[in-house]
Formats: structure tokens, sequence, C-alpha cells
């Protein structure tokens, strides 16, 4: 069932951030940026919270950023890899499927799921350095018209 829009009268939302929980933010900084080639957008101190702000991006232009949170204490480090109950967690669009997932190959990231053409597009599931798993996701023409 589809919902009426009830905030008409909102002119535009966006996700702004994804948290993702980590063990360590530079080993989280070094897989996502070098690895990955992810973007590092901000990376802060903040002294009166003992913490680090760490923003990063696929690209400089992506509108929603993940922001990486080193975990407090046993319950936060308990979802560190799985956040999701073992479903995909996060999905990585490319223009570029093949580009993508020969160069993750070659750095070694871990793909748990072989290429596969899908009425959506091309796809592959892969692993991040903490076991969080990623599509990366090369969207069909009918995919990217909402169709």
């Amino acid at each position: 069932m589809i919902r009426p829009n009830y905030a008409s009268n909102v002119k535009k939302r966006s996700i702004g951030y994804v948290a993702l929980v980590v063990r360590d933010y530079d080993e989280a900084i070094d897989f996502y940026v070098r690895t990955l080639g992810f973007t590092l957008i901000e990376d802060t101190f903040i002294e009166s919270q003992d913490k680090r702000w760490v923003l990063i991006a696929p690209s400089e232009a992506s509108e929603c950023l993940l922001l990486l949170a080193q975990a407090v204490g046993d319950e936060q480090s308990s979802r560190i890899g799985n956040q999701t109950g073992g479903r995909v967690f996060l999905f990585l669009h490319t223009d570029d499927f093949w580009r993508d997932y020969e160069l993750f190959g070659k750095k070694g990231v871990v793909f748990v799921r072989e290429p596969k053409q899908e009425s959506y597009g091309t796809v592959a599931v892969f692993q991040d350095l903490y076991g969080n798993l990623w599509d990366l996701l090369e969207p069909s023409d009918a995919a990217d018209n909402g169709l």
C-alpha cells in the first residue's frame, strides 16, 4: 500500500549521514579511502566528547555521507560487522560495475556473491573490513529512471 504524502509542505529532505560502527577510526579510514577509493570529507577531534567526527563518501559529490563511529563499550562493539543481522547494509552505486569489481578484487576485497545481471542492474555482494555486506551495483537504465 502506498501512503499519501502527509508532508506535502516539505520542500526537500535527504539523509545526510549513515553511521557505521567501526573498531578503529584509522583502520576504517584506510580501508574505505585506500581500498575502496572513498573520499575523506572530514576528520575532526571533538575534545569535549573525546571522539572524532569522521565523514567519508564514495565521491566528493555524494549527497549521503558515512559517519565512521568508533564503538564504545561491549554493546556497540558487538554490532561491528553485523549492523543489519546479516543482510546487505549499504548499496554502492557505480557507473562502471566491471571497473570497480576488478579494482576491488585486486585490492583484496572479498566478494561473497558473484556478479549477477538482474532487472535492476549488475550487482555483486562484498564485505567491508568488518564483515558488513555491501552491494556493488550498476543500476540499469530502467532502475535509474525509477521504473
